[in-house]
């Protein structure tokens, strides 16, 4: 939804924008080429990988790239740092890049073999292995019940902890097999994997991704520039719930008004030759 993203943006030259999940550089890029020949881009990210790659992309743009490894809540602390006042625009893109999905060794992957790390940030200390030897039944049940909307959490989570009674759960594919014998056969769905809402869950709850979500729509508003745009990529409903009534919030208290009173999708040409993007959703709003 790259267009949608630019338009509802709203990129000019001689502005500065904030992409708070730069990824591999992909909208930094855009953003970029759009604002030639002077405006500043600000791409925040927490995965080391996700920089490094990013600052290869964006060399060509000098220090109109201003890259720093960091989680998006703390924005208005990097802007200090950088002595910016405010910005123009931010762009949150929710989805989990290429870079993550593609580690064969940072277990965001059901398919194939890899420690249950799924940490953005390799400096946090808390992997999904460690959440599932240290976590109460109920704990578990509750983070795949909440987080994954999974209809089997009381299940999966009896069966992780009968596992870890024998022996440690610390791989993608000893979780995913416990998943696949615990749903029953008929209940499983062919279009997706049985393991899928159980990962989701996992990697929501280690990287903090919904509170992390809350805290930016309480505090981007404010570092924005009046007419500023706060423009959120989400791709599941927790997300898409968090920013519908977080920007109604923000509308209620006249801090902002609704650029979208419904969510903007992908084009069917946009979901067929990207699948990725089907279940995306984009909502903006600008300050006041």
């Amino acid at each position: 939804m790259v267009e949608e993203v630019m338009e509802l943006l709203r990129c000019e030259p001689g502005r500065t924008y904030v992409d708070g999940t730069l990824g591999g550089g992909g909208h930094a890029e855009e953003i970029l080429k759009r604002t030639a020949p002077d405006g500043i881009l600000i791409g925040l990210d927490w995965d080391q990988e996700a920089i490094q790659i990013a600052k290869e992309r964006l060399k060509p743009f000098g220090n109109r790239a201003k890259l720093v490894r960091e989680n998006f809540t703390h924005l208005p602390e990097v802007l200090k740092s950088l002595g910016i006042d405010g910005v123009d625009g931010i762009l949150l893109d929710l989805g989990l890049s290429s870079i993550q999905l593609e580690s064969h060794s940072r277990g965001f992957r059901f398919r194939g073999e890899a420690p249950l790390d799924m940490r953005m940030d390799d400096r946090s200390p808390l992997t999904a292995a460690d959440l599932l030897r240290t976590l109460s039944l109920q704990e578990l049940e509750d983070i795949l019940r909440v987080y994954g909307e999974e209809r089997w959490a009381s299940r999966i989570a009896r069966a992780i902890v009968t596992e870890r009674e024998k022996r440690p759960v610390q791989t993608t594919q000893t979780l995913s097999k416990i998943v696949y014998r615990t749903i029953p056969k008929r209940f499983q769905s062919k279009r997706i994997d049985p393991a899928t809402r159980t990962f989701q869950a996992l990697r929501i709850k280690v990287n903090e991704e919904l509170e992390n979500l809350k805290k930016i729509l309480d505090l981007s508003w404010k570092v924005l520039k009046k007419g500023g745009r706060l423009c959120i990529l989400s791709f599941h409903s927790l997300e898409d719930r968090i920013v519908k009534e977080g920007f109604r919030e923000l509308e209620r208290k006249g801090e902002m008004r609704l650029l979208t009173k419904k969510p903007l999708r992908p084009s069917e040409e946009e979901q067929m030759n990207n699948p990725r993007s089907r279940s995306a959703k984009l909502r903006g709003a600008e300050r006041i």
